[in-house]
């Protein structure tokens, strides 16, 4: 038996939401993977009377792929999706039954016309929280458009093909035989980054809003609540919803709830905005800010809308070093998520770049993982909490080497070492490696509003206690701001106040 109790318990009422039949051809061999693969369609099949199966021969083995009886829907699983990545066996499973998916009418449009042959590979770990957007996304496309197929791939089951392709992060998408992208990206990247996207002019056409929200994280989605609550006219525009808690993988200290992980919240966020009639509008990129008769807010794509009130929740990003090779090698060694990547560096020495709190947990999850981990520190002692460092103190596979500055990351087609400088004595070193996984903290998402309003000196908004910032009827929030924490929750609060506080800006000026 390869699914627990409780899983099988949860999916059972999944399966009863499947509309049509559904076809798994198989193809295995007498490996030990294959058996375990076939074991669990086998256990799938017994559970619905709409799953058949039919052993066949496809590209690879282990593997097998999702059809409708009669039609080849191009999805393909190489490997066995569980962990993160049994959402997306699931999903597929009910969207090739026929099963409507939980994405806007237009982006489903753009999908089944999307002209040509796309064949789409998508290599990934089943410890990646961040490869199931890509996996979802594309195996969605192949079941909307017949000139378009998907395959998941398990670098940890086809270990030859990822050593082959140098492959040392996670997602690594390819296309048509070639290398397409890496890293997560959300459908509408996806449509994007193939020349498919919305027409500017649908964007541009719509009314102005009583609140136009620019950033789909904690703030961004407290604040359409909060705001749609009020009975007024409300939409969010966001590059992806969840930002940056997307990228996080464990989360224990959101009160009332003891542990979660990061896609969750998320996926929950979602689903309580769009409990309301709030617009979302997913991939779509800010690039100016300004005040006319409305507050106008130009996105990428050359559309404008307009709002009574903005509120900027546009979050932070991850800290790069800005040093040479950081990113020449960025997906080639160099690395920002532990969790995503790590698996792709097993019995590799590795580096993790900084002392914090991001730091150590990286080091102390990469222990277990790769053959050896040296965590760099520019200060003189390790910022994160006592309780993550007598962990660390505990492994024997971990360096912590304290005030030295990272100069260089080397290597010709990949990482092979980090040059470093010992602060105190000045002598120059040279350590070997594979890895390098950059936390050194984050940087606000603010590069585009230019002089629109108040920044601080680290690019933060400047924002009072009802979250107004220094231009008239724009609101701020979240980790863009310069509030001194930056935590999920903290970020809720804000977008709540922030809310309110355009709420009553509407009330005092019209």
């Amino acid at each position: 038996m390869i699914l627990d109790a409780d899983i099988k318990a949860q999916l059972n009422e999944y399966l009863q939401l499947m509309e049509g039949d559904v076809l798994f051809k198989v193809s295995v061999g007498s490996d030990k993977v294959s058996q375990d693969m076939l074991a669990l369609v086998e256990e799938l099949s017994s559970m619905s009377s709409k799953i058949k199966i039919e052993e066949t021969t496809l590209a690879r083995t282990p593997s097998f792929s999702v059809n409708r009886v009669g039609e080849d829907t191009g999805v393909t699983f190489a490997g066995i999706p569980l962990g993160h990545e049994f959402t997306s066996l699931v999903l597929a499973l009910l969207q090739v039954s026929g099963r409507a998916p939980k994405v806007e009418d237009n982006i489903i449009d753009q999908i089944k016309n999307i002209q040509g042959e796309y064949h789409f590979e998508t290599y990934i770990s089943l410890s990646c929280h961040n490869c199931p957007d890509v996996v979802q996304a594309l195996n969605l496309m192949s079941i909307l458009n017949p000139g378009i197929t998907h395959s998941m791939i398990d670098g940890g089951t086809f270990k030859d093909e990822v050593e082959d392709k140098d492959i040392l992060a996670v997602p690594a998408v390819y296309l048509n035989g070639e290398f397409f992208a890496s890293g997560r990206m959300s459908l509408g990247e996806i449509l994007k980054k193939i020349g498919s996207s919305m027409d500017s002019s649908d964007l541009s056409n719509k009314d102005p809003y009583d609140v136009l929200i620019i950033g789909g994280g904690p703030a961004g989605a407290s604040a359409a609540i909060y705001a749609a609550r009020k009975g007024i006219r409300t939409v969010i525009v966001a590059d992806r919803f969840g930002g940056q808690v997307m990228d996080t993988l464990s989360i224990e200290n959101f009160i009332s709830v003891k542990h979660t992980e990061g896609p969750k919240l998320v996926a929950s966020l979602e689903e309580h905005v769009r409990d309301y009639d709030i617009d979302v509008m997913k991939s779509q990129r800010a690039k100016s800010l300004q005040k006319n008769e409305f507050i106008e807010v130009e996105l990428e794509n050359g559309a404008v809308l307009k709002g009574k009130t903005a509120i900027i929740s546009t979050g932070a990003r991850w800290r790069k070093l800005g040093i040479p090779g950081e990113d020449k090698f960025k997906n080639k060694g160099v690395a920002y998520c532990p969790h995503c990547d790590g698996p792709m560096f097993q019995g590799k020495d590795v580096a993790v770049i900084g002392g914090g709190n991001s730091g150590v947990e990286a080091a102390i999850d990469l222990a277990g993982i790769v053959k050896h981990v040296t965590i760099l520190e520019f200060m003189p002692e390790l910022k994160a909490d006592e309780v993550l460092q007598q962990r660390l103190d505990s492994l024997d596979n971990v360096t912590v080497l304290k005030n030295v500055e990272s100069k260089e990351i080397t290597g010709t087609d990949k990482v092979d070492g980090i040059t470093y400088i010992d602060r105190e004595t000045e002598e120059a070193h040279h350590l070997e490696l594979e890895g390098v996984f950059v936390q050194i903290g984050l940087i606000p998402n603010t590069d585009w509003l230019g002089e629109s309003v108040e920044l601080n000196s680290f690019g933060e908004i400047v924002v009072d206690r009802y979250g107004a910032t220094s231009l008239d009827g724009v609101f701020a929030a979240g980790d863009c701001t310069h509030s001194p924490y930056k935590q999920i929750i903290v970020s809720m609060g804000a977008g709540a106040t922030a809310a309110l506080g355009a709420f009553d800006y509407l009330i005092r000026n019209e």
